[in-house]
């Protein structure tokens, strides 16, 4: 069960996604509590959390853009 505090939700991430968070947050200006609606969506319906982000209207499409060009380009 996913706790019910979107900054525990957040920390709970891999380190893995730590970067990638931290893009969302820095770069894009997502609050924590979209990252996290995002996350529990994702629990529920498995896909690339970019694309949840865009389908829920967290992102513009613009964002969307470049999420993927940042996810193409890093060292994750």
């Amino acid at each position: 069960r996913s706790p019910t505090n979107p900054e525990v939700t957040v920390v709970m991430l891999s380190a893995t996604h730590s970067k990638f968070i931290r893009f969302l947050q820095e770069e894009l200006s997502l609050s924590t509590s979209s990252i996290a609606l995002a996350l529990r969506y994702r629990e529920q319906n498995p896909g690339p959390l970019p694309m949840i982000l865009w389908q829920y209207g967290l992102v513009t499409i613009d964002q969307l853009d470049r999420i993927y060009s940042w996810l193409e380009s890093s060292d994750r």
